[in-house]
This record gives C-alpha cells, sequence and structure tokens, in this order.
C-alpha cells in the first residue's frame, strides 16, 4: 500500500517556482486579515455569493445540476430539493456551512470525515452516505470515439478503512509538528484522498469541501468570499490533467506530486487576486449602481462581459447591469462587440 509521507515528500516541491508561489499567497493571506476587519459588513454579500457559487459549481463539476433560481432558492434555504440532484446540491449547502461555521473544531480524522460525507447525502435516501466504499471502484475516462478506459486504480474496498487511518495520521503529524508549510501539506492531502477514493460516490465533492476545511484551519479563508470551487470548474480540464500527473505510480511510491501541488497553489492565488479586486470595489458602494457598473468598465483592459461585471459586483441585479450596459452603448461610452455567448463591451 502506498506510503503517505508527509516529511520528505514536501522537500522535493520546494522548487523556485512552488516557493514563489507560497511566498505570494502568505503575502495575500496578511492583506486579508486587514480587508476583513476593515470591510466585515460588505464581505456578507461576497460570502453569500460564494455560498451559491461553491455549490452549484462544486456540484456541476460531478455533473449534478439544477436551474439558477432553485440553487439560489436551495442554498439559501427557501425550498426543499425535489430530486436527487437537488437532494445532493442541498446536502453540499448543508456541509459547507457546517465548515463555515465550525471548521476550527474538526479535524480531519476519519470518523470526522465519515460524518461530513455522512452529511454530505443528509437529504437523500441513498444508503452509501458516512459508508467507506463497499465495492472496488475505478476512476475512467472516455474518449472522442466514446471508449471507456481506466485513468487510475484506487485503493480496494478492503483496504480503504486502514489507508484512510494511515493517511490522517500521518498529515495529522505533520500538521501538528508544523515543519512543513501548509500550503504544501493540503493539496498533498487532497491528492491521497483522491487516490484512495474511500467512498461509492461524492469523493469529488468531498475532496473540495475537505480543501476548504484545510486551508481555513490553515488560515486561509478566501473560499469563504470567492468560490474556489468555480475556479475549478473554470479550468476543470487543467485540474484533471494535473491530477492524472500526480497520480501515475501512487501505488509505488513513485508518484508526483508537484503538477497537483502547483495547480492548486495557482487556484488560490486566483482566488485572492480575485478577493482584493472584489474588496477594491466595495469602495464604490457609496455610488448609484449604474455609476459602479461603470466603474467596473473603467478598470477593465479590453473587452469585458456581463457575467464579468456581475461577479464583480454581486449585489447588483443583472436587470440593473443590462439597462446600466444598454444606456452606455447608447451614449456611446462604450460600444458592444460579439454576439451570443462571446457578447462583450469596450470602452470607444
Amino acid at each position: 500500500m502506498h506510503r503517505f509521507d508527509y516529511g520528505k515528500e514536501p522537500v522535493k516541491l520546494l522548487t523556485p517556482e512552488i516557493v514563489q508561489m507560497v511566498s505570494c499567497i502568505h503575502e495575500h493571506k496578511g492583506k486579508q486579515e486587514l480587508f476583513v476587519q476593515a470591510n466585515q459588513d460588505e464581505l456578507k454579500t461576497l460570502l453569500e455569493v460564494a455560498m451559491i457559487q461553491s455549490t452549484g459549481a462544486s456540484n456541476r463539476i460531478e455533473g449534478i445540476y439544477t436551474t439558477d433560481n432553485r440553487l439560489e432558492e436551495l442554498v439559501k434555504q427557501k425550498t426543499t430539493p425535489r430530486n436527487r440532484s437537488e437532494q445532493e446540491i442541498a446536502g453540499y449547502r448543508e456541509v459547507l456551512s457546517t465548515i463555515h461555521e465550525n471548521y476550527e473544531y474538526i479535524a480531519p480524522r476519519p470518523n470526522l470525515i465519515l460524518q461530513l460525507h455522512r452529511d454530505l447525502y443528509s437529504y437523500s435516501k441513498s444508503a452509501v452516505g458516512g459508508n467507506y466504499k463497499n465495492a472496488d471502484n475505478i476512476i475512467a475516462e472516455t474518449d472522442a470515439e466514446g471508449h471507456r478506459r481506466a485513468r487510475f486504480i484506487p485503493v480496494p474496498a478492503f483496504q480503504t478503512q486502514e489507508a484512510m487511518e494511515e493517511l490522517c495520521e500521518a498529515f495529522g503529524d505533520a500538521w501538528e509538528a508544523d515543519h512543513i508549510d501548509k500550503l504544501l501539506l493540503v493539496p498533498m492531502f487532497i491528492l491521497d484522498f483522491l487516490c484512495i477514493h474511500p467512498f461509492n460516490d461524492g469523493n469529488g465533492r468531498m475532496s473540495r469541501l475537505l480543501t476548504l476545511l484545510l486551508l481555513y484551519k490553515a488560515g486561509y479563508i478566501v473560499g469563504k468570499y470567492i468560490s474556489m470551487e468555480m475556479l475549478i470548474e473554470k479550468t476543470k480540464e487543467t485540474y484533471y490533467e494535473a491530477l492524472q500527473a500526480s497520480s501515475a505510480d501512487w501505488h509505488e511510491n513513485g508518484n508526483d506530486y508537484e503538477p497537483f501541488v502547483k495547480y492548486y497553489l495557482g487556484i488560490t492565488l486566483k482566488a485572492y487576486h480575485e478577493f482584493e479586486n472584489r474588496v477594491e470595489h466595495l469602495k464604490y458602494r457609496t455610488l448609484s449602481k449604474p455609476e459602479r457598473v461603470k466603474a467596473v468598465i473603467e478598470q477593465k483592459v479590453g473587452k469585458i462581459t456581463k457575467k464579468e461585471i456581475l461577479d464583480a459586483c454581486p449585489d447588483i441585479s443583472k436587470t440593473t447591469v443590462e439597462r446600466t450596459l444598454l444606456d452606455l452603448v447608447k451614449s456611446g461610452y462604450i460600444a458592444k462587440v460579439g454576439s451570443g455567448p462571446a457578447t462583450g463591451y469596450v470602452r470607444i
């Protein structure tokens, strides 16, 4: 079985590129604390939007969908699930809320991971929640011609409990020793978790929830305000490429964690950049909503899309943004370019 080495393996990751990425995230963490203290009331909007985006994105990655309106109602607990997909969406919201509110008291131990997985299926009649897999699973992929092949064969079912116990013990020891930067330990743990693939279903969603849990425990709470799950969804192909590259020869202890660690550090950096940009926009809250939309456009170099404006101003309605864009086009301040999904706006 794979040997979980969080002592020597992380040392191999200290390349100039990774060290620079880690240093940049450390700097952003320092700013994060100042931003949060100074903008607590305003950040509530970002938190609410990120909850909706995270719940939707993490489930869509696994092929679980509902409408945007239903998603928002489910996350805000204004309705009850109508079908299996909505049951799983509601379960994700439940676990995400638990992590947001109690991360300081949740340790990555097997029994607590099982409890979180149980809660992931708390709205479902499925019996998989809170139990390790009872049959071997295969991570497969389908090529362009529709042929399926095994991309990775995880730990067999009969070894899963032992593997999870060893994983959590080795990780916990390294975490408490605090000799290795936790920004390296977190993605290593997530990769090992995915290679074990301990559940019949929900492994991908659990990996993203555990990512947030561990980052929060390490003091990196950017995922509360910017949906890291959405950033992963937007770079899904790169995510799977990094996962495949880092899982090769995992069973033989010959895998290279670097591609997956670099990917996760990149996502974390992107989240911090977006967080700081959105906090920057908070200072425009004294302006009218159309003026804030115009301010966002002024800061953008090149083409900007309606979705980018909505993301930057989550408290401004789609109708208001569309009306403002129409007025700015009529006034000659901006020009509309492209059509359909490629529609954007540029300053004249």
